[in-house]
């Protein structure tokens, strides 16, 4: 008996069907982005493109602070311990300046003492994420899961119960994860102010860290950092005293979003 075609073809979009059914499509991983930016000169604000800039405001994120105010916000990302943060504590001690320190599960287990000394010095700690994977690549779930995970060994080695600001990892992302972060009560901290600093043997100098922090200077700078390089220690106490003089304060991340508050 001769098959009707249209029965070859009720068999095609069957299988058709079944195939793709079978497919997961890379969602999680729609439209990574990498945070970047043009580097400020002479004192002006570094440029994140009007992409970045349109996709912070739409969920609350931060980069920089006021424009027009001399303050600076100093943070730290800390994923393992190198021996030069207890230096740093030191000089932001002795300066009087706040900081916020982004960690990673790994930190709090690890250097579980200069954890507890950032909180006593009345440091914000920051959320790193517990594992330090790509963001853009986790579900839903799995972002909360690392967030929170971080969350429950803060509390767990120093009692505190959550944290508020979170950073990426290698400042990758997508809009999925600005928008998961914010239903869980999570703040994105990007950056404006950055240089090359996280390779751990660099024997570069501290002239090579203080020039970038100078050259970048500008009101509203929202520094990033990594401890485990030793010019970043040797070049923040002239640093902080240096902008000092030239009539900088430092603020925390909480001055910097209550005063987005009441703008």
């Amino acid at each position: 008996m001769r098959k009707h075609p249209i029965f070859g073809l009720i068999l095609f979009s069957i299988a058709f069907f079944l195939a793709f059914s079978f497919v997961v499509p890379d969602v999680a991983n729609a439209n990574a982005y990498h945070w970047g930016f043009t580097k400020s000169k002479d004192g002006k604000p570094g440029d994140v493109g009007a992409k970045f800039d349109s996709i912070s405001k739409k969920y609350g994120a931060f980069y920089r602070g006021d424009p027009n105010k001399k303050v600076i916000y100093l943070t730290f990302d800390n994923g393992f311990e190198n021996g030069y943060t207890e230096s740093i504590l030191d000089t932001l001690k002795e300066e009087n300046v706040p900081a916020t320190f982004f960690l990673t599960g790994h930190y709090l287990t690890s250097a579980t003492d200069l954890v507890k000394r950032m909180i006593k010095d009345g440091h914000i700690i920051g959320n790193h994420s517990y594992g330090h994977p790509d963001m853009s690549k986790l579900s839903d779930e799995e972002l909360v899961k690392e967030w929170k995970k971080f969350d429950s060994k803060l509390n767990e080695v120093a009692g505190i119960k959550r944290t508020h600001y979170v950073r990426p990892p290698k400042g990758i992302f997508n809009e999925r994860v600005l928008e998961v972060g914010n239903k869980n009560g999570y703040t994105h901290m990007f950056w404006d102010t950055a240089f090359v600093d996280w390779h751990a043997d660099s024997n570069v100098g501290w002239e090579y860290a203080y020039d970038e922090l100078m050259n970048q200077l500008h009101p509203g700078a929202l520094i990033l950092l990594h401890t485990v390089a030793k010019h970043n220690a040797d070049a923040l106490p002239k640093f902080i005293k240096d902008a000092k003089k030239q009539g900088y304060t430092f603020g925390s991340l909480d001055d910097l979003v209550m005063e987005s508050v009441f703008e």
